[in-house]
């Protein structure tokens, strides 16, 4: 589990097809083999720790859903450890479980903030709500405007010089996860609806099978 609030941008040292090497300094001050580590948006495990990067592998699973597989020496990426109970949780509740790629679409400069519009696959803007939270190459931000096919976030100064947001151009791709929150509620939902059906056909004598 993380929050959103990003702890240090790290430099991808190797980049092979299932495995990152990543330089880090921040992270590395209590870091063990086995720990989860919030790269880009993606959860992934410690597998060694060095005195100033570590590794982590990628399963197909991350691949297919993630935009790791396009970092390359000298990438950079946002890290966050897993949250601990004595800590602020200063965004939102984020998982790590990348649900898919956007597109930058366009940025709007603004003289305190960066306006970003970003396109997620279409099966995604079901789940996004204005003023809802969102989770950006692992970053914390809350969608300011949608429609049918984009939304848009809004970054302060701060996200700009402290992730990696803040060099990214249009038509780069960018890791998705939506609220945790969306994703139950539909489950429920589907649920909800089933049960309904199944109330009707009994109330109205259909058997099971149809």
């Amino acid at each position: 589990m993380f929050t959103g609030i990003i702890e240090e941008i790290g430099i991808v040292k190797n980049a092979s097809s299932n495995q990152l090497t990543i330089e880090a300094k921040y992270v590395l001050e209590d870091m063990r083999v086995g720990d989860s580590i919030d790269v880009d948006g993606a959860c992934l495990t410690t597998t060694s720790v060095e005195n100033n990067s570590f590794n982590v592998d990628l399963m197909m699973e991350t691949i297919r859903h993630t935009s790791l597989e396009k970092l390359r020496h000298g990438s950079q990426v946002n890290l966050e450890r897993a949250v601990t109970l004595d800590k602020r949780l200063g965004g939102h509740l984020v998982l790590g479980h990348v649900d898919d790629i956007g597109t930058i679409l366009s940025i709007d400069l603004r003289q305190t903030d960066r306006i970003i519009e970003i396109a997620p696959p279409a099966k995604l803007m079901r789940y996004i709500s204005r003023k809802g939270f969102i989770a950006i190459d692992g970053i914390s931000l809350t969608i300011t405007d949608i429609d049918a096919a984009s939304f848009s976030v809004s970054l302060v100064k701060h996200t700009l010089k402290h992730t990696t947001l803040g060099a990214k151009m249009t038509g780069d791709n960018v890791n998705i996860e939506i609220d945790v929150i969306a994703r139950y509620l539909e489950r429920l939902t589907e649920f909800d609806n089933r049960e309904l059906t199944m109330n009707f056909l009994r109330e109205y004598g259909y058997s099971q099978k149809g």
